[in-house]
């Protein structure tokens, strides 16, 4: 069998020379000065991989301290980044290896294995007449009214697609029995095609997993060293097609995965850092290095669903539990709503143009960031993304090669960010070049100034998150007026309050380090495991003990992995759910069971939720309608020791020895650029009051606060903006 290429070698350090700062990368807050460090305290570290920068958080837990360090992503090899990254924050930090107590890496590994095609060669078998399934796919498209989109190639090239004659009926009945020497035929020729790995998946196996687990053994035996991925296993649920896409993603992602996260605890155990790694999956728990193995689907929105987790934990805090999260990096901008602290989770949804079934926080992305390039189309109008110009060249501004216009080229022209520096002075801006390809490559074209032409990027990608945030919030019956609006990644704060403004949201909230706040949010995020079953019943009391014994059975499932996970019984808790529907319609909505249901009254009582639920979705209910269960879910969690952040002493409100300079600035308020003040973040304090126009700079971030606009620090350090 070949085996997939080492292509993450967590074995190299980079060496870094903190005197010449030509080649150093990395950029570190801390905010005490006199801060000396310490061998006997225990620390918390969490690390996230993004397309542009690496963020690791280090938490002091004794002090309630955080220090972080930001360096630029290797997209070519995630470790280079992540290896000098911890070797230098605990360096930087003079915290011995020994002293961390808990570490968390949210990765992008699966994620873009995906998207470039790189995962593993991958074989499938499945039931006779249903090799092409995967490309046959629902009748359903993306953009109805685009005849010419092309649907994504199928991950399995279709001679390793192999059929077997075997058949269960729906109710798990065995139809035709499977034929074990077929099956060996299959294998055997498989054996000769340099698979990395075999998804399995037929049907109704979600009902009874024999045919499967069958065909799972004869491929450990005759194919050992191949990664195995059953549906039964990963997805145990009703609709084929679905639990196909992802168990099949789950094994061409399996190889490339696993190889990943060993070697990333390798490397933690080989500098020695006394704790077992976990791995951030996109429910927004984390899970250990061998479920993260046996599940490598789970870490498909690994990274954005961290920020999330951050900003709940964070605005909970601030007290501001019903918030929308506006995470905007320099590639794309995710978006979640959150109600009462507590991030949404859903199922459905896509991963490189494939559903992907298990449950994932509640994200919504659009190719909207600071490397997002302006082109004109064919039609003379501008757009703006989804292409980025990345890490590298990136934007003109970074003088390293960019020849596109971009976001950031937009804001640097306007001066919203600093036209000589940003990051600390740590990286130099070229105001010169920002300039002269938004003239080039837009005024020129459009006969427009370069004043406007900028205007016209910020407008425009700002109508596009505008979009996103709708997505989430009116289209699911929710006003985003009610909400507050927490913006973070290196560009969020940037834009934040013209979003806001544009959707009639009235509070803004940045946190104190917005650029690394989805390494924060790692290491507030619990254990956790999700389960399902399917089994289609109606809701009514005679199949009350049927339900309960589907859920019994799942609580059981969730028990042995919290054991298995050494996760104590007092930080153990599993909540259960039910994907209700009413008769004869296709979709659920998955409602929460508290309690029990073991009464006629506690049945009702989930039913009338489901009515409430299904009025505020879709703007109706059919009370006399009948109630169909369809799939239970239980999730188990484990909850992890939460950082405790440090609140700090009120100051009074005037910000004057936060005051930096002054420049001129562009604002849309304002129809030009106005003097603007610009203070340094980290010297503003608690009970400081700053009235708009107003530029915040820090290392990882840039505020802007509009005209009409008043900002107040609160006792964590937050900046509440009032629009």
């Amino acid at each position: 069998m070949k085996h997939v290429k080492d292509r993450f070698d967590f074995n190299t350090i980079i060496p870094t020379d903190f005197n010449d700062k030509s080649i150093w990368h990395g950029y570190c807050i801390n905010k005490d000065n006199d801060y000396k460090g310490g061998t006997n305290m225990g620390y918390k570290l969490g690390v996230d991989v993004g397309g542009t920068f690496t963020d690791l958080c280090l938490f002091n837990d004794e002090q309630r301290e955080t220090r972080v360090f930001k360096l630029p992503s290797t997209p070519e090899d995630p470790s280079k980044a992540i290896i000098e990254g911890i070797n230098n924050i605990l360096s930087l930090n003079n915290v011995k290896a020994k002293s961390v107590q808990y570490v968390v890496h949210g990765t992008t590994v699966g994620t873009n294995a995906a998207i470039e095609r790189k995962g593993a060669r991958t074989a499938l078998i499945t039931t006779e007449g249903f090799r092409d399934l995967l490309e046959l796919a629902r009748q359903t498209r993306p953009s109805i009214y685009n005849l010419f989109m092309d649907k994504p190639d199928p991950l399995i090239n279709r001679n390793l697609r192999k059929e077997v004659s075997e058949r269960l009926n729906f109710d798990g009945s065995v139809d035709t029995p499977i034929d074990r020497e077929q099956v060996r035929a299959v294998l055997n020729e498989l054996s000769k095609e340099d698979i990395n790995a075999v998804s399995i998946c037929f049907l109704h196996s979600y009902v009874n997993p024999e045919h499967e687990q069958i065909v799972k053994e004869m491929v450990q035996e005759l194919l050992p060293g191949v990664y195995v991925s059953t549906s039964n296993e990963v997805l145990p649920e009703y609709r084929e097609y679905e639990r196909l896409t992802t168990t099949t993603l789950n094994s061409y992602l399996g190889p490339v995965v696993s190889q990943y996260v060993a070697n990333f605890a390798d490397h933690v155990e080989r500098i020695g850092i006394p704790v077992k790694p976990y791995i951030n999956q996109s429910n927004s728990g984390v899970m250990s290095i061998d479920t993260t193995k046996e599940n490598p689907v789970r870490t498909a929105l690994s990274g954005p669903s961290a920020g999330v987790a951050g900003a709940a934990h964070i605005s909970n805090l601030a007290g501001f539990k019903d918030i929308i999260t506006f995470d905007m990096g320099g590639t794309s901008t995710d978006v979640s709503l959150i109600q009462n602290s507590t991030p949404k989770v859903a199922t459905g949804k896509s991963v490189a143009g494939f559903p992907v079934q298990v449950p994932m926080t509640d994200v919504h992305a659009v190719g909207a960031g600071g490397g997002s390039i302006a082109w004109v189309d064919n039609g003379g109008i501008v757009k703006v993304g989804p292409h980025s110009a990345g890490a590298n060249p990136g934007p003109a501004a970074y003088d390293r090669g960019g020849t596109e216009p971009t976001v950031t080229d937009a804001n640097v022209y306007l001066k919203r960010l600093n036209p000589e520096y940003i990051l600390d002075g740590s990286m130099k801006i070229n105001y010169k070049a920002a300039e002269d390809v938004i003239t080039d490559k837009l005024s020129n074209k459009l006969g427009l100034k370069a004043e406007e032409a900028a205007r016209g990027i910020i407008k425009i990608v700002n109508s596009n998150m505008v979009r996103a945030i709708r997505v989430v919030s009116i289209e699911q019956g929710h006003d985003p007026r009610e909400f507050t609006l927490v913006a973070f990644g290196g560009a969020g704060a940037l834009h934040a309050a013209e979003v806001a403004k544009d959707l009639g949201m009235k509070t803004v909230l940045i946190p104190e380090n917005p650029g690394i706040l989805c390494a924060l949010g790692l290491l507030v995020s619990d254990i956790r495991m999700d389960y399902v079953r399917t089994n289609r019943l109606l809701a009514n009391t005679q199949n009350l003990q049927a339900i309960n014994s589907e859920l019994n059975q799942l609580k059981s499932q969730a028990d042995e992995w919290l054991q298995k996970e050494n996760v104590q019984k007092e930080m153990r808790t599993i909540e259960s759910k039910i994907d209700m529907r009413y008769l004869g319609q296709n979709y659920e909505l998955s409602i929460p069971v508290f309690g029990g249901l073991q009464t006629e009254e506690e049945l009702e009582t989930i039913k009338n939720h489901f009515h409430q639920e299904h009025e505020k979705v879709y703007g109706y209910a059919n009370e006399i309608e009948e109630i169909e269960f369809i799939n239970y879910r239980v999730t188990a969690k484990g909850e992890v020791s939460k950082i405790d952040l440090r609140n700090h002493e009120m100051g009074d409100a005037d910000p004057s020895e936060a005051l930096i300079g002054k420049r001129e600035v562009f604002f849309e308020e304002s129809n030009g650029f106005v003097k603007t003040c610009v203070f340094r973040r980290k010297k503003l304090k608690p009970n400081n009051i700053i009235e708009g126009p107003a530029i915040v700079e820090q290392m990882d971030s840039t505020i802007v606060i509009p005209p009409h606009c008043k900002a107040e620090i609160d006792v964590y350090r937050n900046i509440i903006i009032t629009l």
